[in-house]
């Protein structure tokens, strides 16, 4: 099963027809994938589930129907187990980006925290997850996969924001700061976080 989120809304790719009676379900090989995306843009389907008896095809038939954009980013701890934030477009994000030409992954992932951020020294410690969602740009929508990395840095210095990428700031934040911020985040990133750094009420929750 994956999920693809249309801002909060995670469109469900799996191999049931039926995953509950609150979801529109879509074959996937023929699902009209825009016309659904604008639907959930206005509102108009909160619950999607697309489907496909073969678990290795669901991605595939995805991948035919939008490009893809391949991104790297960072959840970066410190000595004192606090975690890299970034505040842009009103929301608490961490530190990603899209890959370069003839760049690996990981040096992707460093690459743009690093740009974002201002923070140096990092090392990366484990893969932690995929995420995918769906955005619009110049008018066509695409497919955004994000790796993302558990990383350390040392690093005590300054924090820069990349202003020219919106970035207004960069926070290191405690568990606490760090609930707080989740509040307001995306759920995707939320994927990234252990159960307990989630607040416990329902509209904060990842479907």
């Amino acid at each position: 099963m994956y999920k693809v989120f249309v801002n909060d809304i995670p469109i469900i790719l799996s191999t049931n027809k039926d995953i509950g009676e609150n979801y529109s379900s879509y074959p996937i090989k023929t699902a009209k994938l825009k016309r659904i995306i604008n639907k959930i843009n206005a509102g108009e389907l909160l619950y999607v589930n697309l489907y496909h008896e073969d678990e290795e095809k669901l991605f595939k038939h995805l991948l035919k129907k939008l490009p893809v954009v391949t991104a790297a980013g960072g959840m970066v701890f410190n000595d004192n187990e606090e975690i890299l934030f970034i505040y842009r477009n009103k929301r608490w994000d961490l530190p990603k980006g899209k890959t370069e030409k003839g760049e690996s992954l990981e040096e992707s992932a460093i690459r743009e925290v690093e740009e974002e951020t201002g923070v140096k020294d990092l090392e990366i410690r484990r893969f932690l997850r995929k995420t995918y969602h769906i955005f619009k740009r110049k008018d066509k929508f695409k497919l955004k996969v994000t790796h993302w990395y558990e990383m350390y840095s040392p690093y005590t210095g300054e924090l820069i924001p990349e202003h020219s990428e919106g970035i207004k700031k960069v926070k290191w934040k405690n568990f606490a700061k760090s609930q707080k911020a989740l509040t307001k985040s995306y759920a995707n990133i939320k994927l990234l976080f252990p159960k307990e750094y989630l607040t416990t009420h329902p509209e904060d929750r990842v479907a």
